[in-house]
């Protein structure tokens, strides 16, 4: 709100509260000014399956090869499928296989072997346990992201962004059922931006707002064939509003396949950034550890670095 057009309303807005008003904005943005992403040298993704199957990480260390042609930052995503950052289980996870794993098992190592100065996280999906709401889970999920965030700033890292969950496509009750918890789970991360100066980027929302108006137009539409795993159509959107917090032009790409043709490289670029991605996220979570069975073991790091450099000269090719 802009401070001329709102004096007309402080008599009726307590000092304490106007303060706060003026505040949020500033604090949410202290992390923005005191260490721009151009800066960074290790940019590290903490989440769940969708976070490892990593599509729109890809578009947007794409976007920042392009963005940030000097930089020489590594974009690490370091996924684990079926985690959560609240430590919750279902009963009978994975057919009695194995308890969902959760973060701060393996979260010192990860930060000790990777050393990033920004952190993305999204979380949300799997702490609901895909139950009906329930304010023990939402105070454990809570409580883990408040534990994840002083975490990370305990160990320096310059900048934590959290991407709040993306929508749950539910076959039968559409955005009636399990998406009515991360709702919330949105919602809450959303307030913490406003309140405590979090950096929050909205994924859930438009995500939600697409899905219902294409719903609308075709009952049978997906972004997640099983509710929870978006497609491509469904990461797209996750990195376009993920591009676009840091370059607004980028909500201009009516489409991914406009995106990948809107210069004569990007598709090429996409290309051997995806397959480096594929290479190192195995690599690193193997190096890291984690207590999720069944996961591919990586390339050993020295060997992935190898290829890593390999495919960095073709990238670098591309812009000669």
């Amino acid at each position: 709100m802009p401070i001329l057009a709102g004096m007309g309303k402080m008599n009726k807005i307590s000092g304490f509260l106007w303060l706060l008003l003026l505040a949020a904005p500033a604090m949410a943005q202290s992390d923005v000014d005191a260490y721009p992403l151009s800066n960074a040298k290790r940019i590290l993704f903490l989440g769940n399956s969708i976070t490892y199957a990593g599509d729109y990480i890809t578009f947007f260390e794409s976007f920042y090869i392009t963005q940030y042609p000097t930089s020489k930052a590594e974009v690490i995503n370091a996924g684990l499928p079926s985690e959560t950052v609240s430590g919750l289980s279902e009963p009978n996870h994975a057919d009695g296989a194995f308890p969902r794993p959760c973060l701060f098992s393996r979260l010192n190592s990860v930060l000790k072997k990777t050393k990033p100065d920004v952190v993305f996280a999204c979380y949300g999906m799997n702490d609901g346990i895909y139950l009906p709401f329930d304010e023990a889970r939402f105070a454990a999920y809570k409580t883990g992201m408040e534990r994840l965030r002083s975490e990370l700033k305990a160990v320096g890292v310059k900048r934590v962004i959290f991407l709040t969950p993306p929508v749950h496509d539910d076959s039968e009750k559409g955005l009636g059922g399990y998406n009515l918890v991360l709702d919330q789970y949105a919602r809450w991360l959303l307030e913490q931006r406003e309140t405590q100066g979090w950096e929050v980027i909205d994924l859930h929302f438009p995500m939600r707002t697409y899905l219902k108006e294409r719903r609308e137009a075709d009952p049978a539409f997906r972004l997640a064939n099983d509710g929870v795993h978006p497609g491509e159509e469904g990461h797209w959107l996750m990195a376009k509003t993920l591009i676009s917090y840091f370059n607004p032009t980028v909500n201009q790409s009516p489409s991914r396949e406009a995106y990948l043709s809107s210069t004569p490289s990007m598709g090429e670029l996409y290309g051997l950034v995806s397959k480096r991605q594929a290479i190192m996220k195995d690599a690193w979570l193997t190096y890291t550890g984690h207590e999720r069975p069944g996961m591919k073991k990586g390339l050993a790091i020295k060997e992935a670095k190898k290829q890593y450099r390999k495919i960095e000269r073709e990238i670098r090719n591309l812009h000669k």
